[in-house]
């Protein structure tokens, strides 16, 4: 019985074979985006795949120790980060445009002239917040969200190449963004 299906079968093969080779279209795996909760539920994005949770110890400057939560991801050619933090008490959250400055001056260091090409700042959902991209070497990019709402630090980070920081994946991966 499996031999006359194999026989039936075969010529259809050989006939749609060249074809098939003449095409060559390329095959694109969707990705599978997941909402992803972090520490104490302060907010759900999505990210195109499960991520890797760790825990940074981090302390204020004046030595208070606190805890950062890092979910990462690399996939299809971009990284993912969220990033998440409860500012102890002596850290003054009063100026919150002050401490996101901060952030953005940290972290401008690996970008090419060591600052921001773009940096949109607005209010999200009662938080400030500022929305910057970066050029890095090799004609990669880096764009990032950081907001404080009360003492709660948020950070997203897309990397990859320089074209892709406006893309459908980095507009899915931010515009995901839920807070508590």
């Amino acid at each position: 019985m499996i031999g006359r299906r194999l026989l039936c079968v075969a010529p259809l093969l050989a006939l749609t074979h060249p074809v098939r080779a003449q095409q060559q279209k390329r095959i694109v795996i969707p990705l599978q985006w997941y909402g992803v909760k972090v520490e104490d539920n302060a907010f759900t994005v999505e990210m195109p795949g499960v991520p890797d949770h760790r825990i940074l110890n981090d302390r204020s400057a004046r030595g208070t120790p606190f805890a950062l939560h890092s979910y990462s991801l690399d996939v299809g050619g971009y990284s993912y980060v969220a990033q998440t933090a409860l500012y102890p008490a002596d850290v003054d959250t009063a100026q919150p445009r002050r401490l996101l400055q901060t952030a953005l001056d940290d972290r401008a260091q690996p970008l090419v002239g060591r600052k921001w090409a773009r940096t949109d700042w607005r209010e999200i959902g009662g938080a400030s917040a500022v929305d910057s991209i970066g050029l890095l070497p090799r004609d990669n990019g880096l764009r990032q969200l950081v907001l404080l709402k009360e003492h709660r630090f948020v950070s997203l980070a897309f990397m990859g190449s320089a074209g892709g920081m406006t893309g459908v994946e980095a507009n899915r991966f931010f515009g995901s963004l839920k807070l508590a």
